[in-house]
């Protein structure tokens, strides 16, 4: 045993380190809490300086502290940095807000990393761990599979997803699948740079809304530069803590550990092109976990597939008014809003059929404008116009809802009346003169109207039934207009 002492002794008095950091305060802390760990620590304020000191001799460990460095700018030099190693140790501390430089530089080579701030004591055992511990961590062939997993079941959840609000709520289900997720959000962007909580799932009484106080309106809340999840959503880059009280919140420290949580991330959804991420995923976890590049990787994957499944829900929405866009215009008059001829023709097919499968009556009312060339002539087409929407809006506040008005062209309209006999139509005609001649319509005082009222026969024609109906209209025209004549069967 003293022997072990002794040789652990003498490997720890001959330790070379590289230290970098581009602030002086931070180089000096991290001598003062780590350097009695090595025989020699080498204190390099740039990529530059660290390059050249191990050009001349490859330290124990290399550690790069990420504080003020910008991936745009370091990235390159950083990753050389690591690729220089060769597989030998290496050490990143990354500021919680900036987990997304952790996938960035292991693809240049292996390496460990622990999330700050730390602690003097917490560094110190970080920095011991990683030199009597050399070897960066891997998937192994569970970890593996269980990755291969969630990439199945989050494209189950594009394939299943009907809408946005669904596909969060599959999304959140195939995280919390993953081993060690005990929680999982989602959060998306919406117009007015609007931050919701549209979905979650984890254990009862852990409700994201109670940890940050709000469910709506999140980039504004006071939780923003904290929570992991809001964090990635409002900068576009991840967050990862390794423990709650990392964020200098004691809140929402207490909260986390309060439900069991001890490491949370949050990966940004990425835009279509350039701008502001569509929202985030948000992970809580168990236990406190280093990632390795594979599990990144995949997670990187998962929240491209989240965006891809948005777009798609978003076009599919977009689609779905598209279509209800175009059925409108092709089922309706541009001017009065009501059913245009050839739709009132399909309906009146169906009204037809309903009304001999259950052998109730139908009528079909006719009517059109008195004398309406004369309002054009007089007044200008605007306000025959006027006088179109006038008549179309008077005539449909008088109607049930069963019942459909239909302009069946220039000044004439139809009335198709579902379950209503020739005499129930007569009245329903006289309450439509009336009101309209009761109508005041800007720019020409008023106008009348003359019907025609129809009642479908045993085995006449949608087409039969419009003749009749237009054939009675005549003859209240011929009668001195302004009046309701009934059809001859």
């Amino acid at each position: 045993m003293a022997q072990q002492t002794e040789q652990a002794a003498e490997q720890e008095a001959g330790r070379t380190g590289i230290y970098l950091s581009p602030m002086a305060q931070r180089r000096a802390d991290f001598s003062d809490a780590c350097g009695p760990l090595f025989a020699r620590l080498h204190l390099a304020d740039s990529a530059d300086v660290a390059a050249s000191l191990m050009a001349r001799a490859q330290p124990d460990l290399l550690i790069i502290d990420l504080d003020r460095f910008e991936p745009s700018i370091d990235l390159d030099a950083l990753g050389d940095l690591v690729a220089r190693r060769a597989g030998a140790p290496v050490l990143l501390l990354c500021p919680f807000a900036g987990a997304a430089w952790l996938p960035a530089l292991m693809a240049f080579g292996p390496l460990r990393y622990a999330i700050t701030p730390l602690n003097g004591t917490a560094l110190r055992a970080t920095v011991e761990t990683s030199l009597a511990q050399p070897a960066a961590p891997a998937s192994d062939a569970a970890g593996l599979r269980a990755l291969l997993g969630l990439r199945a079941r989050v494209q189950a959840a594009l394939d299943d997803a009907e809408d946005a609000h669904t596909l969060a709520e599959s999304l959140c289900a195939a995280l919390c699948a993953w081993p060690g997720v005990l929680h999982a959000g989602v959060f998306l962007l919406r117009e007015g740079s609007d931050l919701l909580l549209v979905a979650q799932q984890g254990p009862d009484g852990l409700l994201l809304g109670a940890l940050l106080q709000r469910t709506d309106r999140l980039l504004q809340a006071p939780l923003r530069h904290a929570f992991p999840g809001l964090l990635a959503a409002a900068s576009g880059t991840a967050a990862l803590i390794e423990a709650p009280e990392q964020p200098g919140e004691p809140a929402l420290a207490d909260g986390l550990r309060a439900h069991g949580a001890a490491m949370a991330l949050g990966l940004p959804i990425p835009a279509d092109g350039p701008g502001a991420p569509r929202g985030a995923l948000s992970l809580l976890f168990e236990a406190p976990h280093a990632f390795s590049l594979d599990e990144w990787n995949t997670l990187a994957d998962v929240a491209r597939l989240a965006a891809f499944g948005l777009r798609l829900a978003a076009i599919g929405q977009e689609n779905e008014h598209l279509l209800v866009r175009l059925t409108y215009i092709s089922t309706m008059d541009a001017l009065t809003g009501v059913a245009n001829r050839r739709h009132g023709e399909e309906l009146l097919d169906k009204e037809i059929k309903r009304a001999r499968r259950y052998r109730v009556p139908l009528a079909l009312l006719a009517f059109d404008i008195d004398r309406f060339k004369a309002v054009n002539d007089t007044y200008g087409y605007p306000v025959g116009d006027v006088a179109l929407r006038t008549v179309a809006d008077t005539a449909r506040a008088v109607l049930r809802a069963s019942d459909v008005l239909v302009r069946s062209g220039g000044e004439e309209f139809h009335i198709i009346a579902p379950h209503t006999s020739a005499i129930d139509g007569l009245r329903m005609a006289e309450k439509v003169r009336v009101a309209i001649e009761q109508a005041e319509i800007p720019g020409c005082d008023h106008v009348t109207v003359s019907l025609g009222v129809a009642q479908l026969g045993e085995q006449e024609s949608g087409d039969s039934l419009t003749q009749r109906a237009e054939a009675a209209l005549a003859r209240a025209k011929r009668a001195g207009r302004n009046c309701v004549e009934l059809a001859m069967q």
